[in-house]
């Protein structure tokens, strides 16, 4: 049987045509053979990395890339998906380019995508701003097409804003996918989506905001936790409760971090700031305050502070189903005793769980590279199989 094959079949069952010319930037937005459709092109992908077969669709072309917020797996895992698929890419530093002198976006989006096949961006920091800020990109790219300026429309990517993190949530969806055998074994699995203790302030929403978003679609009984004052987006909650009616599975919400890690299956335990807070700090941010900035930075800090008893311990661990769940974490995690002296997680829990949370952070350059193959190949079955028929060592033995 080819490589291929089975993942030929799969795509032949699932109607996903158009994701082809189209962007990425909520996994809610997209329909549940549009998701699998993604989890399959990012399985065969690795499948011809493994077998030493080259996935190179692109001759030439940039992916370009924009962090607004520090990043290193995200920046590298969009990087490492370009090169999988052919394409260099292009860090745009907008302290270096005339963004600083206020280009608008439509000027900016149509310069950089000459020879762009995708813009990667990452704007996480401010409520109301970064998702919306990518759209207006994408309409700017979608008009320079169309009117003859650009030969070809850039897919543009959401590496995270302030709303959802689809790249790390489709990247998890697919470690939970190898896990447990199959999509269809996460229906009835229990997850907790947790608030922890951090000793930093203003972590995104957008992480467990795209887990409830998305996981909520494949059945699962998903719990959201945390202290009371930290609730995450109305919108996206329900959005979760919208998902789970469909699916059949469960989406509720407690202020107890030991009720929502009993007899779980999967336990992901993660700081986050209160949505209330980051919507301060995005008017503060807008009126130019740092005092005002600094001020907030101190009240939350503080707040934190009262809820330090919300930690990933080996006795809390002991609770899940057979104490044996699947922790996750999107990386890096605030380890007690290592990274600083009380944090997210006891040290021996993550030390334990080390190797499969390398694996769940691997998946995300294959979903990325999936994402922009999805747009970019009208017919992503004949060009898998022509992949696999060319034969193209990737490295030469």
């Amino acid at each position: 049987m080819a490589i291929m094959d089975k993942h030929i079949d799969k795509l032949d069952s699932l109607d996903f045509k158009e994701m082809y010319n189209n962007d990425f930037l909520l996994t809610w937005e997209k329909t549940l053979d549009e998701l699998e459709a993604v989890f399959t092109v990012a399985d065969a992908l690795q499948d011809l990395r493994k077998n030493n077969i080259s996935s190179k669709i692109f001759d030439s072309g940039l992916g370009v890339s924009l962090f607004r917020d520090n990043s290193t797996r995200t920046r590298f895992s969009f990087a490492s998906a370009c090169n999988l698929l052919g394409l260099e890419v292009q860090d745009l530093d907008e302290g270096k380019s005339q963004i600083a002198h206020g280009e608008t976006v439509r000027e900016t989006a149509n310069m950089i995508s000459f020879m762009a096949d995708v813009i990667g961006i990452r704007d996480d920091m401010y409520i109301g701003k970064g998702n919306t800020y990518m759209r207006e990109v994408s309409k700017s790219v979608e008009e320079g097409n169309k009117e003859g300026t650009l030969e070809q429309r850039p897919t543009l990517v959401n590496l995270q804003c302030d709303i959802d993190h689809p790249t790390q949530a489709m990247a998890d969806a697919l470690h939970l996918i190898n896990e447990f055998g199959g999509i269809e074994n996460l229906k009835g699995k229990k997850i907790a989506m947790s608030w922890a203790y951090s000793p930093s302030y203003g972590k995104p929403l957008s992480v467990p905001q795209g887990i409830i978003g998305l996981l909520t679609r494949f059945g699962m009984d998903v719990v959201l936790a945390h202290p009371e004052g930290y609730e995450v987006m109305s919108e996206v909650e329900e959005i979760a409760m919208k998902n789970a009616a469909a699916s059949g599975g469960s989406f509720t919400k407690t202020n107890s971090m030991e009720e929502a890690f009993k007899d779980a299956d999967i336990v992901y335990p993660k700081s986050w700031a209160p949505f209330v807070a980051m919507e301060k700090r995005t008017d503060l941010y807008a009126k130019g305050d740092d005092a005002g900035i600094k001020a907030l930075e101190k009240e939350l800090l503080a707040h934190n502070a009262k809820h330090m008893d919300w930690q990933c311990t080996e006795e809390l661990m002991k609770t899940t189903k057979d104490g044996k769940a699947l922790y996750m974490h999107c990386l890096p995690a605030d380890i007690t005793g290592v990274s600083c002296e009380v944090g997210e997680v006891d040290a021996s829990v993550f030390d334990r769980y080390r190797k499969p949370l390398y694996k769940e952070a691997s998946y995300k350059p294959y979903a990325i590279a999936s994402m922009i193959f999805l747009s970019k190949v009208k017919n992503p079955q004949e060009t898998l199989a022509m992949l696999e028929n060319n034969n193209k060592e990737r490295k030469l033995k």
